[in-house]
C-alpha cells in the first residue's frame, strides 16, 4: 500500500514539441496535472526532470505552472538513472516507493523502472499519467514493466491509497482535485 510518508513522484519528461504528439494528450496533462496537485496536497515530495531541454524544449507549460518552487533535472539519457544528481536526489528523499509519470512510456519512463526496481524501489505506474506516440508503444511497456515487477495504479487509485481516510482537510482537497 502507498503510504505518504515513504512515496516521492517522479516525473518524467513532459516536454517540448514531443509532448504535443502524445497519444490522448489532453487527458494525460489533465491527469498528470490532477497528480501533481493531489501529490501536493499531501506533502509528497516531487522530483521533475528533464530530457536535453535545448534540444527538446522545456516542459509544457501546462504543467511547469504546477511546478513553482521546484526546478527539473536535466539529463541526456533515456533513463533518470543515467544522471547522478537524479540519483542523489532520489535517496536524499529516503523514500522507496515511487509514483512515476511522464513519457515516453516506452522509452524514458520505461527504462527508469528497470533501473530502479533491481535498486529495490517500488514502482507504481500511473497509468493514465504516461504516455507516448501510441496506444500501442505505451501498452507493451506497461505490460513489460509490470511482468518486471512494477505495480499499476492510476491518478484517483493512488490519491485515494495514500489518503485512506474519508475525511480532513486533505479529503476535502483530494476531492476537489479527482472532480
Amino acid at each position: 500500500m502507498l503510504r505518504t510518508d515513504d512515496t516521492v513522484l517522479v516525473l518524467v519528461d513532459i516536454q517540448g514539441k514531443l509532448a504535443t504528439l502524445m497519444h490522448n494528450k489532453k487527458e494525460f496533462f489533465e491527469n498528470v496535472a490532477r497528480l501533481i496537485k493531489g501529490v501536493k496536497a499531501l506533502e509528497i515530495p516531487i522530483i521533475w526532470n528533464e530530457q536535453l531541454p535545448e534540444k527538446l524544449g522545456r516542459t509544457v507549460p501546462e504543467i511547469k505552472g504546477l511546478l513553482e518552487g521546484l526546478s527539473p533535472l536535466e539529463k541526456n539519457t533515456f533513463s533518470c538513472c543515467g544522471n547522478p544528481d537524479f540519483m542523489e536526489k532520489l535517496r536524499s528523499t529516503r523514500r522507496e516507493q515511487i509514483l512515476l509519470a511522464g513519457m515516453e512510456t516506452h522509452v524514458c519512463v520505461y527504462q527508469t523502472a528497470l533501473d530502479l526496481l533491481p535498486e529495490g524501489y517500488e514502482i507504481n505506474l500511473v497509468t493514465d499519467a504516461v504516455s507516448s506516440r501510441t496506444l500501442d508503444n505505451k501498452l507493451v511497456a506497461l505490460q513489460a514493466m509490470k511482468e518486471l515487477g512494477a505495480k499499476l495504479t492510476t491518478v484517483e487509485m493512488a490519491l485515494f491509497e495514500m489518503l485512506q481516510v474519508a475525511e480532513g482537510d486533505k479529503f476535502k482537497k483530494i476531492i476537489e482535485i479527482v472532480k
